[in-house]
């Protein structure tokens, strides 16, 4: 009650002093640092992380416009993950993502990092969701990353229909660009995983501005779960070809057995190359 009363007391002022840091994007000194720590974080943990080719898009051809990023949720990597393909792909755009308010008390460190915190379980909390998320799309420059099936779920797991946040927003905001992304993480012939990842095709609202969220909905889910198709049948063929290598990580089974057929390779005067196949060399 106490909470309540202070927040009621508080001038629109300050209010919006509280919102606008909500929503303004990280300092840049700080995620120069983070981003120089997570790039060899992941080259330690990945053996490369890897977008297809025909999926990448230009991002001057987004202008000026809010940009949502929608992706399946399969493994506790995403949010790192999506922090990396943002700087990848959709430089010099401020990242910004939702987050359970319960998981980022555990990861406090996530709210320097353009995450903020989301109770959609209450009715408060799905009202400071879509106001909090609208006030970001606000933002030309800032791109706005969500997990809509709202649960960790299997790559090949299609049943689960999109939380309803995300189709709201896009009714919402008539000039957004909704642009799915489907992600795997994959063993294929070194010791390290795979990640994997595929643009859909965007869907842009000004081109759509007779849906309503229902319509929204199937776009939306229907855009992600071709994603996913796509990118299953690019990781089932197990070729590196197809995809442009954003991050080189780790070959090689590592440790001693690398040292010993190092020392192996250099008395018999021969390069060593530490890779176990021919993917992403």
């Amino acid at each position: 009650m106490a909470k309540t009363l202070d927040n009621e007391s508080k001038s629109p002022n300050e209010k919006r002093s509280k919102h606008d840091a909500l929503i303004a994007p990280p300092a840049a000194w700080f995620l120069g640092g983070f981003h120089r720590f997570l790039n060899r974080f992941l080259k330690r943990h990945f053996h490369a992380i890897a977008v297809l080719r025909d999926s990448r898009i230009d991002c001057g051809s987004l202008q000026d416009r809010p940009v949502i990023i929608y992706a399946n949720h399969p493994s506790w990597w995403d949010p790192l993950i999506a922090h990396f393909l943002n700087a990848a792909l959709f430089s010099p755009r401020h990242f910004f993502a939702p987050i359970d308010a319960e998981a980022l008390q555990k990861y406090k460190v996530f709210e320097k990092l353009g995450f903020y915190g989301v109770q959609l379980s209450t009715q408060s909390g799905a009202a400071a969701f879509l106001r909090n998320s609208l006030a970001i799309l606000n933002r030309c420059d800032s791109a706005l990353w969500i997990t809509p099936e709202g649960r960790f779920a299997d790559v090949r797991d299609h049943s689960a229909e999109l939380m309803p946040g995300l189709s709201h927003l896009c009714s919402k905001c008539s000039d957004v660009i909704a642009i799915p992304l489907a992600l795997e993480y994959v063993f294929w012939d070194e010791r390290l995983p795979v990640c994997l990842v595929n643009l859909g095709q965007p869907l842009d609202a000004q081109q759509h501005r007779d849906w309503d969220k229902a319509a929204w909905g199937d776009a939306l889910r229907d855009g992600l779960r071709d994603a996913q198709a796509d990118l299953a049948a690019a990781s089932i063929a197990r070729s590196s070809d197809p995809f442009d290598n954003l991050l080189t990580g780790r070959r090689g089974a590592g440790g001693v057995y690398d040292a010993c057929r190092k020392l192996k390779a250099k008395l018999m005067g021969k390069p060593f190359d530490a890779s176990h196949g021919d993917q992403f060399r």
